[in-house]
């Protein structure tokens, strides 16, 4: 494992103790990872990141990401 995915994964470690499950579906089709800190979750806003991250909020609290171009990641 690459230390760049390290540093991902480690940056991502907060949210999975917070909320203990985390729900991941990958669409083969569309390229794209999606991770779920809450179910049911209902997004009030989102953001982009430079490196197509998209961060899905509820009430200013990350529920969770969207990872585009996933099988393209180092």
């Amino acid at each position: 494992m690459e230390a760049i995915e390290l540093n991902e994964i480690q940056s991502l470690l907060p949210y999975f103790l917070k909320h203990k499950n985390i729900w991941a579906n990958y669409d083969e089709g569309a390229d794209t990872l999606y991770l779920h800190f809450k179910k049911p979750n209902h997004a009030d806003h989102s953001e982009m990141t430079d490196d197509d991250i998209i961060i899905r909020y509820e009430n200013n609290e990350i529920i969770g990401l969207t990872y585009l171009h996933a099988s393209k990641r180092k």
